[in-house]
């Protein structure tokens, strides 16, 4: 689980004929502290790369921006791979399985904020409401 703002515009792209797949560049941080001998440990900035898919990586073409702050739930994916000088390069990567608007919208902007329930499809969940 990640809270964090968006660095960058996401990239979304088409595979297949409405197959779609995005990457967001996460931001989380850590709030600085002074410790009890006067020292300062100053706030700290983590950037994550996370991966959508299909109906989430639309949802997030259609509404999310550079430094809208997001809630996302996931895996994590080590990933390897070899440049072309033969050198081998790891990352992390977050595989969004859940995806949450977190920031309000200007009233100035029409578009309307997903509903949980256009979120919870996307995702391929099913309707939570209870009957009762």
């Amino acid at each position: 689980m990640l809270i964090g703002n968006v660095g960058k515009e996401p990239e979304v792209r088409y595979y297949d004929r409405d197959q779609a797949y995005a990457t967001v560049r996460l931001a989380t941080k850590e709030r600085g502290y002074t410790l009890q001998n006067g020292t300062q440990v100053p706030d700290r900035t983590d950037w994550h790369t996370v991966r959508l898919w299909n109906n989430l990586a639309k949802i997030v073409e259609r509404y999310v921006h550079t430094g809208d702050k997001l809630y996302i739930e996931g895996r994590i994916r080590y990933v390897s791979y070899d440049d072309k000088k033969g050198q081998r390069h790891y990352m992390t990567e977050i595989y969004a399985e859940n995806l949450e608007l977190l920031s309000p919208k200007p009233a100035s902007q029409p578009q309307a904020k997903p509903s949980q329930n256009e979120v919870n499809k996307a995702d391929g969940g099913q309707d939570e409401s209870v009957p009762f």
